[in-house]
């Protein structure tokens, strides 16, 4: 799709304590994407985030109930969006589905991963929380993560980090996790400045990117860590997450749930080679290697990093030895 001279149609399910509304919207058609019209950032509320989740899988439901209430009693959340991409999915369901769900649901056009970066107009703050459907992080982790971001708005922050490199023998860029250093931050949760879903979606410079997005039906998170550090000049940032963040989507668990073998990442050899020709393709599209490296994390406190002996061990030196 786009998004710049078609005719944009979605869905939205509003979540009342009164009967459920479902209300078809057809935007278009315009010249030019009404939501590429530059938005005035002191109409933005800064004190608030807004949260949108990318929602498929039926079998998901419960457990995207669970997060989006999460994410709802979190003092640093105004609105959760839930971002319905499944068109097979019955309007009946949604409507079923919203009557429990503290979020409100959009029901994009097509199931696009470009539609998670769309500077939907229902977004009334500054800053954007890009969450995937099976991750459900703690309150403390979400403020501290806001907290962070507001000291750096023009970087992406999060919890999940990757990295790029250079494989010589290949000569092709390759999607990899290294210990001391990243540059792309993953969209399981993945603080923004709005301004940034403006131009991924309204900028020409990346409208055939967004096409490889389309054509692999991945990589949408890769692009935009491309977007921001070309813009920017700077890497993202990772932040700790105090307490962790529950990963329901990790092929590691063994709770007997199956959730990690629904999402596009269950895969995961060929997930990881996918999204290294995605990098090499970017790069070849742009001419540029925009992504910059990021070193260290946020911490939440700070302690001390001297080390004393206590006990015969080797400790730091405000920490207690029993």
């Amino acid at each position: 799709m786009t998004l710049g001279n078609s005719l944009l149609s979605f869905t939205v399910i509003i979540s009342l304590t009164v009967p459920i509304f479902v209300i078809s919207v057809r935007v278009g058609p315009y010249s030019i994407d009404p939501a590429c019209e530059k938005y005035d950032p002191r109409n933005l509320r800064s004190d608030q985030m807004t949260v949108i989740i990318n929602g498929y899988s039926e079998h998901r439901i419960p457990l995207i109930q669970s997060i989006a209430a999460a994410y709802s009693a979190s003092p640093s959340i105004a609105t959760v969006i839930l971002l319905w991409c499944n068109n097979s999915t019955p309007p009946q369901t949604l409507s079923s589905f919203a009557q429990n769900l503290s979020a409100t649901i959009l029901r994009p056009p097509s199931s696009s991963l470009n539609h998670r970066f769309y500077p939907w107009e229902i977004i009334k703050t500054r800053a954007v929380l890009i969450s995937d459907d099976d991750i459900e992080p703690n309150q403390k982790s979400i403020s501290f993560a806001f907290t962070a971001w507001k000291s750096n708005p023009d970087r992406i922050t999060g919890f999940f980090a990757r990295s790029h490199a250079y494989d010589v023998q290949s000569k092709s860029w390759i999607y990899t996790m290294e210990k001391e250093k990243y540059s792309i931050i993953l969209t399981k949760f993945m603080i923004l400045d709005r301004t940034h879903l403006e131009t991924y979606t309204c900028d020409q410079r990346y409208t055939q990117t967004r096409h490889i997005v389309e054509e692999m039906n991945n990589c949408e998170d890769i692009l935009m860590n491309f977007v921001v550090a070309e813009n920017v000049n700077k890497g993202p940032l990772l932040v700790e997450a105090k307490g962790g963040v529950r990963d329901y989507g990790d092929a590691r668990n063994d709770d007997g749930l199956g959730l990690s073998k629904v999402g596009l990442s269950s895969r995961r050899g060929e997930h990881r080679k996918r999204r290294g020709e995605c990098i090499t393709e970017f790069h070849r599209l742009l001419g540029r290697m925009p992504l910059r490296y990021s070193y260290g994390m946020v911490v939440d406190s700070v302690g001390e990093q001297g080390l004393c002996e206590k006990g015969g061990k080797l400790v730091p030196c405000d920490q207690q030895v029993f």
